[in-house]
């Protein structure tokens, strides 16, 4: 069950890479990806306790070292914000899944139909890297 876990929410990381969803921070990559939780599976949001309806939605983010071979994933402070158009914040509080060598960081926020919204995340990766990773990206709800 563990495997299948950590398989589903690899390829969940992983589609969105191919748009190049990442940032360099000195010696770091930060990769990001935000969804709908209505893709997730029934099994994987009871697992983490994710609520998983149309008017919700998860950031994903991980954070890799550069400098080591294979780039391993690493642990940093994650923290952050997203604002809609018109000047509503939503305070984004993550928490760390450790499953295996991967890591991430996972945020579940309220969407509604057709909203845009800006997300502003500090990552603090110590002497590796320090930085802000700034993104927009429109949400549907699903019924």
């Amino acid at each position: 069950m563990k495997t299948w876990i950590i398989l589903t929410l690899a390829s969940l990381f992983a589609l969105p890479s191919f748009a190049g969803q990442f940032k360099n921070i000195k010696e770091i990559e930060v990769h990001y990806s935000a969804f709908n939780s209505t893709f997730l599976t029934p099994q994987v949001a009871s697992s983490y306790q994710l609520k998983r309806n149309g008017y919700s939605a998860i950031l994903n983010i991980s954070v890799l070292d550069t400098y080591q071979a294979g780039k391993p994933a690493i642990t940093a402070k994650v923290k952050g914000q997203a604002k809609n158009l018109i000047g509503q914040i939503k305070p984004l509080e993550f928490t760390q899944v450790k499953e295996g060598s991967a890591i991430y960081y996972l945020a579940e926020f309220s969407i509604s139909d057709q909203e845009n919204l800006t997300f502003d995340i500090d990552i603090n990766a110590g002497n590796k890297g320090t930085g802000r990773l700034k993104f927009s990206q429109k949400f549907y709800v699903e019924e």
